[in-house]
Protein backbone atom coordinates (compact mmCIF):
# COMPACT_ATOMS: atom_id res chain seq x y z
CA UNK A 1 0.00 0.00 0.00
CA UNK A 2 1.46 3.74 -1.03
CA UNK A 3 1.83 6.35 1.63
CA UNK A 4 3.14 9.53 1.84
CA UNK A 5 6.67 8.46 3.04
CA UNK A 6 6.90 6.92 -0.83
CA UNK A 7 9.04 9.15 -3.37
CA UNK A 8 7.95 10.39 -6.68
CA UNK A 9 10.55 11.96 -9.16
CA UNK A 10 9.54 14.20 -12.13
CA UNK A 11 9.08 10.77 -14.60
CA UNK A 12 5.94 10.02 -11.84
CA UNK A 13 4.91 13.65 -12.47
CA UNK A 14 5.10 13.21 -15.97
CA UNK A 15 3.04 10.11 -15.75
CA UNK A 16 0.58 12.15 -13.73
CA UNK A 17 -0.04 14.96 -15.89
CA UNK A 18 -0.39 12.80 -18.83
CA UNK A 19 -2.51 10.57 -17.35
CA UNK A 20 -4.62 13.79 -16.71
CA UNK A 21 -4.35 14.91 -20.40
CA UNK A 22 -6.10 11.92 -21.28
CA UNK A 23 -8.66 11.80 -18.99
CA UNK A 24 -9.70 15.31 -19.86
CA UNK A 25 -9.60 14.42 -23.51
CA UNK A 26 -11.85 11.32 -22.63
CA UNK A 27 -14.36 13.75 -20.37
CA UNK A 28 -14.45 16.32 -22.35
CA UNK A 29 -17.88 16.50 -23.61
CA UNK A 30 -19.13 15.49 -20.61
CA UNK A 31 -17.21 18.05 -19.01
CA UNK A 32 -18.36 20.57 -21.88
CA UNK A 33 -22.14 19.70 -21.15
CA UNK A 34 -21.48 20.42 -17.61
CA UNK A 35 -20.71 23.87 -18.36
CA UNK A 36 -23.32 24.45 -20.88
CA UNK A 37 -25.48 24.31 -18.49
CA UNK A 38 -24.06 26.97 -15.91
CA UNK A 39 -21.08 28.56 -18.03
CA UNK A 40 -19.59 28.90 -21.30
CA UNK A 41 -19.95 25.28 -22.27
CA UNK A 42 -16.13 25.96 -23.32
CA UNK A 43 -14.57 23.85 -20.13
CA UNK A 44 -14.15 20.74 -21.73
CA UNK A 45 -12.51 21.59 -24.74
CA UNK A 46 -10.16 24.40 -23.29
CA UNK A 47 -8.91 21.97 -20.94
CA UNK A 48 -8.35 19.35 -23.66
CA UNK A 49 -6.26 22.25 -26.08
CA UNK A 50 -4.37 23.30 -22.47
CA UNK A 51 -3.47 19.38 -21.08
CA UNK A 52 -2.40 18.83 -24.95
CA UNK A 53 -0.27 21.37 -25.06
CA UNK A 54 1.30 20.54 -21.48
CA UNK A 55 2.32 17.39 -22.90
CA UNK A 56 3.78 18.09 -26.03
CA UNK A 57 5.92 20.60 -24.00
CA UNK A 58 6.73 18.21 -21.18
CA UNK A 59 8.23 15.41 -24.28
CA UNK A 60 9.97 18.55 -25.86
CA UNK A 61 12.04 19.39 -22.64
CA UNK A 62 11.76 17.18 -20.11
CA UNK A 63 12.35 18.69 -16.67
CA UNK A 64 14.34 17.02 -14.48
CA UNK A 65 12.21 17.53 -10.93
CA UNK A 66 8.89 17.26 -9.89
CA UNK A 67 9.06 20.75 -9.23
CA UNK A 68 9.87 21.68 -12.88
CA UNK A 69 7.19 19.38 -14.28
CA UNK A 70 4.41 21.21 -12.45
CA UNK A 71 5.92 24.96 -12.90
CA UNK A 72 6.25 23.96 -17.26
CA UNK A 73 2.93 22.54 -17.17
CA UNK A 74 1.20 25.58 -15.03
CA UNK A 75 2.71 27.89 -17.80
CA UNK A 76 1.36 25.76 -20.83
CA UNK A 77 -2.42 25.64 -19.18
CA UNK A 78 -1.81 29.67 -18.87
CA UNK A 79 -0.65 30.08 -22.31
CA UNK A 80 -2.87 27.92 -23.63
CA UNK A 81 -6.58 27.79 -22.17
CA UNK A 82 -8.81 30.27 -22.29
CA UNK A 83 -11.38 31.64 -20.06
CA UNK A 84 -10.76 31.48 -16.06
CA UNK A 85 -9.50 27.75 -16.49
CA UNK A 86 -6.23 28.71 -17.97
CA UNK A 87 -5.22 31.19 -14.82
CA UNK A 88 -6.79 28.90 -12.34
CA UNK A 89 -5.26 24.99 -13.27
CA UNK A 90 -1.76 27.34 -14.11
CA UNK A 91 -1.62 28.61 -10.95
CA UNK A 92 -2.61 25.57 -9.25
CA UNK A 93 0.48 23.69 -10.95
CA UNK A 94 2.90 26.51 -10.92
CA UNK A 95 2.30 27.38 -7.05
CA UNK A 96 2.36 23.83 -6.32
CA UNK A 97 6.05 23.04 -8.53
CA UNK A 98 7.52 26.07 -6.75
CA UNK A 99 6.53 24.80 -3.66
CA UNK A 100 8.49 21.54 -4.18
CA UNK A 101 11.67 23.70 -5.20
CA UNK A 102 14.56 22.01 -6.89
CA UNK A 103 14.14 18.53 -5.11
CA UNK A 104 14.98 15.30 -7.46
CA UNK A 105 12.44 12.96 -5.63
CA UNK A 106 10.02 14.65 -2.80
CA UNK A 107 7.77 12.17 -0.80
CA UNK A 108 3.81 12.03 -0.77
CA UNK A 109 4.01 14.16 2.14
CA UNK A 110 5.60 16.87 0.73
CA UNK A 111 3.50 16.63 -2.79
CA UNK A 112 0.14 17.07 0.09
CA UNK A 113 1.89 20.31 1.61
CA UNK A 114 2.70 21.95 -2.18
CA UNK A 115 -0.37 20.75 -3.27
CA UNK A 116 -2.11 22.90 -0.29
CA UNK A 117 0.00 26.17 -1.33
CA UNK A 118 -1.20 25.44 -4.99
CA UNK A 119 -4.81 24.93 -3.68
CA UNK A 120 -4.69 28.38 -1.93
CA UNK A 121 -3.37 30.57 -4.69
CA UNK A 122 -5.89 29.32 -6.51
CA UNK A 123 -8.06 30.67 -3.24
CA UNK A 124 -6.62 34.29 -3.50
CA UNK A 125 -6.72 34.22 -7.05
CA UNK A 126 -10.40 33.28 -7.64
CA UNK A 127 -11.26 35.36 -4.68
CA UNK A 128 -13.46 32.06 -3.90
CA UNK A 129 -13.97 29.92 -0.86
CA UNK A 130 -15.33 26.28 -0.05
CA UNK A 131 -18.82 26.20 -1.00
CA UNK A 132 -18.79 28.75 -3.65
CA UNK A 133 -19.57 25.85 -5.75
CA UNK A 134 -15.90 26.10 -7.61
CA UNK A 135 -12.62 23.63 -8.32
CA UNK A 136 -11.59 24.31 -4.57
CA UNK A 137 -15.41 22.02 -3.45
CA UNK A 138 -13.43 18.91 -4.89
CA UNK A 139 -9.77 20.23 -4.01
CA UNK A 140 -9.46 21.38 -0.87
CA UNK A 141 -11.15 17.80 -0.21
CA UNK A 142 -8.83 16.05 -1.33
CA UNK A 143 -6.15 17.82 -0.41
CA UNK A 144 -6.73 17.51 3.19
CA UNK A 145 -7.43 13.64 2.55
CA UNK A 146 -4.31 13.18 1.40
CA UNK A 147 -2.11 15.26 4.37
CA UNK A 148 -4.50 12.98 6.31
CA UNK A 149 -1.77 10.48 5.64
CA UNK A 150 -4.31 7.18 6.36
CA UNK A 151 -3.79 3.73 5.31
CA UNK A 152 -4.78 4.49 1.38
CA UNK A 153 -3.64 8.74 1.31
CA UNK A 154 -4.12 8.60 -2.82
CA UNK A 155 -7.56 6.37 -2.62
CA UNK A 156 -8.60 8.57 0.32
CA UNK A 157 -7.92 11.73 -2.12
CA UNK A 158 -9.42 10.59 -4.77
CA UNK A 159 -12.61 9.74 -3.01
CA UNK A 160 -12.27 12.86 -1.49
CA UNK A 161 -12.86 15.00 -4.58
CA UNK A 162 -15.72 13.28 -6.11
CA UNK A 163 -17.57 13.55 -3.49
CA UNK A 164 -16.93 17.11 -3.30
CA UNK A 165 -17.65 17.83 -6.74
CA UNK A 166 -20.71 15.97 -6.27
CA UNK A 167 -21.65 18.06 -3.23
CA UNK A 168 -21.76 20.97 -5.43
CA UNK A 169 -24.64 20.29 -7.29
CA UNK A 170 -27.05 21.01 -4.56
CA UNK A 171 -25.01 24.15 -4.03
CA UNK A 172 -25.89 28.05 -5.20
CA UNK A 173 -22.88 29.35 -7.08
CA UNK A 174 -21.41 32.16 -5.34
CA UNK A 175 -18.72 32.94 -7.63
CA UNK A 176 -17.99 32.38 -11.67
CA UNK A 177 -19.85 32.73 -14.79
CA UNK A 178 -22.38 30.56 -12.71
CA UNK A 179 -22.64 33.00 -9.96
CA UNK A 180 -24.80 34.98 -12.83
CA UNK A 181 -27.51 32.40 -12.58
CA UNK A 182 -28.23 33.08 -8.90
CA UNK A 183 -30.62 30.34 -7.64
CA UNK A 184 -31.23 28.42 -11.10
CA UNK A 185 -27.34 27.81 -10.87
CA UNK A 186 -28.60 24.64 -8.07
CA UNK A 187 -29.15 21.54 -9.26
CA UNK A 188 -26.09 21.81 -11.39
CA UNK A 189 -22.61 19.66 -11.05
CA UNK A 190 -19.74 22.75 -10.84
CA UNK A 191 -17.61 21.39 -14.05
CA UNK A 192 -14.50 23.16 -12.51
CA UNK A 193 -14.73 20.87 -9.16
CA UNK A 194 -15.74 17.52 -11.92
CA UNK A 195 -12.41 18.43 -13.94
CA UNK A 196 -10.65 18.82 -10.09
CA UNK A 197 -11.61 15.34 -9.90
CA UNK A 198 -10.45 14.01 -12.62
CA UNK A 199 -6.67 15.55 -12.24
CA UNK A 200 -7.01 13.94 -8.38
CA UNK A 201 -7.87 10.62 -9.81
CA UNK A 202 -5.51 10.32 -12.34
CA UNK A 203 -2.74 11.41 -9.12
CA UNK A 204 -4.07 8.38 -7.16
CA UNK A 205 -3.80 5.90 -10.86
CA UNK A 206 -0.08 7.01 -11.52
CA UNK A 207 0.82 6.43 -8.07
CA UNK A 208 -0.51 3.05 -7.53
CA UNK A 209 0.53 2.01 -10.97
CA UNK A 210 4.16 3.01 -9.96
CA UNK A 211 4.61 1.21 -6.72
Amino acid sequence: MTDLTDELDAGTVFRWLTAAAASVEREADVLTELDSAIGDADHGSNLHRGFSAVVTALGKESPGTPGAVLVLSGRQLVSSVGGASGPLYGTLLRRTGKALGEAERVTGGQLAEALRVGVDAVAQLGGAAREDKTMLDALYPAVEALAAAGPDPYGAARTAADDGAQATIPMLARKGRASYLGERSIGHKDPGAASSALLITALAEVVVADE
